[in-house]
């Protein structure tokens, strides 16, 4: 794991997004994540809304240290203009923006990305931060590791604190 930008506050705006909700537990299975974006890219693809600005994201909801594994909720977005429509599994909305702690990573695979959560939410608690629990936390995906070189994930982990 690579530090590329060190944490800072970052005030978010909110956006409007296309999802597909999961709930279970989602924890090292790099083939779910896989399946789910999967079909949001088909319909992102058939529905001709994803350009060089779409932003693909994945947005959680709970604690893992705390809530059961089954319960854990989970929604992989991209983001899209504000006149589209979701339909079937693909629904639309507006994802919370506001303050978050933020730390640009890359990282060897996606086995390290329990680590990078660890270490936003040292950072957070060692700037005398709160983890805010009614806003979800993000992970904002800035490549596609499949095109990369190494196969590497370039991230931005967006925590919500206040």
């Amino acid at each position: 794991m690579k530090i590329l930008k060190e944490p800072t506050i970052q005030d978010l705006e909110e956006r409007y997004v296309a999802y597909v909700s999961y709930q279970g537990n989602y924890i090292g299975n790099p083939a779910l994540f896989a399946e789910l974006f999967g079909k949001l890219f088909g319909w992102g693809f058939q529905n001709q809304v994803m350009g060089p600005d779409t932003v693909m994201i994945a947005a959680y909801y709970d604690d893992p240290e705390v809530t059961p594994p089954e319960e854990l909720t989970l929604d992989v977005c991209m983001s899209i203009s504000k006149d589209v429509k979701g339909e079937g599994e693909i629904k639309t909305k507006n994802l919370p923006g506001g303050k978050y702690a933020v730390i640009g990573l890359e990282l060897d695979g996606p086995e390290e990305y329990p680590a990078s959560w660890e270490k936003i939410v040292e950072w957070v608690a060692s700037h005398g931060l709160e983890i805010d629990i009614s806003r979800a936390s993000y992970e904002v995906y800035l490549n596609n590791p499949e095109e990369h070189p190494k196969k590497h994930h370039i991230v931005d982990i967006c925590m919500a604190v206040r």
